[in-house]
Parts: C-alpha cells; structure tokens; sequence
C-alpha cells in the first residue's frame, strides 16, 4: 500500500503532497475525519489530486501520523539551535507536541481502523518522540535548568496531558499552564 510518495522531480507535486497533509492534519485534529473533498478544498487542489497522492483513507491516515511524528522530532535540533534550552523546551511543548497531540487525538480511531488489518501503527514513533523528549532533558541537565535525575520517559508521560487540550478553545494557553506546570516540577531548585 503507498502513503503517498510524490516524485522528487516535480516542485508543484511536492507542494500539493504537503498542503494536502496539512488540511488533512487540520480536519483529523478538529473532526477525527477524512473527507477528501473537504481536504481538497481546504489544500486548494482537485480531488483527483488527493486521490493520486493517497489512493485510501488509511494511505492519508498513515501519512499524516508520519509527518507529524517526523516534524515534531526534527524541530527539536532547529530549537535548540535558535533558542536556550529552557526556552526550546516550552516552545516545542507548547507549540510543537500540543498541536501532535490534538492531531494524534483526532487520528487515533482512524489510524487504528487504518492499520487494524495491517499491523502498520508505526512502532517506533513513541520511542522517535521520547528521544525528542530526551534530547530536550539532556540539554537542559547540561544548562542546569533541570533535575540532572529526570527520566524522560516519566517526562513524556507528563506531557501525556495534552491529550485532552480542547482544539476548539484556548489550547495554547492550556499547553502552556501544562508546561509550566511541569517545568515547576522539573527544574534543577525544585
């Protein structure tokens, strides 16, 4: 089964793979549903096009998760990089995993239907995000801004609470009592 793979020669097939990603992210995390022609709409491409990259509900499902689980590990070196490891902590707890967990909330019945009979849930995406996790601890145990103790697994499991940000409220500002919340208990004077 495909889940999505676009040419590499062609800018304006890759551009369409990506929009038709992001509306498809979009719907999962406020509906929980796949409607193509909602999604085609929303990524500003023909429905034909959708069904070109992801000939199935399950290929898009699939998608998705991966490029959510991809994006939400490969920010972690970029806020590293950019910000102070306190301060890349919050940021991709609050922006990064808040918005991956809502994704992951709308997703989980149907990327449980679309990988049901094919065993194809990607098992290594939790042990992908402790390793972000563990990243962002190691770091702030190297700045001094966290318990050099910290498990990280015990960390993501925090985080865990995030599943239940309402997407239709004020989410950022729940992410961010959450974080706080967390990093109270977390710091190296704690």
């Amino acid at each position: 089964m495909t889940t999505g793979a676009v040419s590499p020669r062609r800018a304006d097939t890759r551009r369409n793979h990506e929009r038709i990603l992001v509306a498809a992210a979009a719907a999962l995390a406020t509906s929980g549903e796949v409607a193509y022609n909602a999604i085609a709409k929303q990524a500003e491409v023909g429905v034909g096009t959708v069904y070109r990259h992801f000939p199935t509900p399950e290929a898009l499902i699939l998608a998705v998760y991966q490029r959510e689980v991809r994006h939400l590990v490969e920010v972690v070196p970029c806020l590293l990089e950019a910000h102070s490891a306190d301060e890349a902590f919050r940021i991709w707890a609050t922006d990064h995993l808040a918005h991956y967990m809502m994704t992951k909330r709308g997703l989980a019945d149907a990327l449980r239907a679309a990988t049901k009979s094919q065993r194809e849930l990607p098992a290594s995406a939790y042990e992908a995000v402790v390793g972000a996790v563990t990243t962002l601890v190691r770091a702030n145990a190297a700045a001094g801004t966290v318990r050099a103790d910290l498990d990280p697994e015990t960390v993501m499991r925090a985080l865990g609470g995030m599943l239940l940000l309402d997407p239709h409220g004020d989410w950022h500002g729940q992410a961010a009592s959450l974080t706080d919340l967390l990093w109270r208990g977390m710091r190296a004077d704690a």
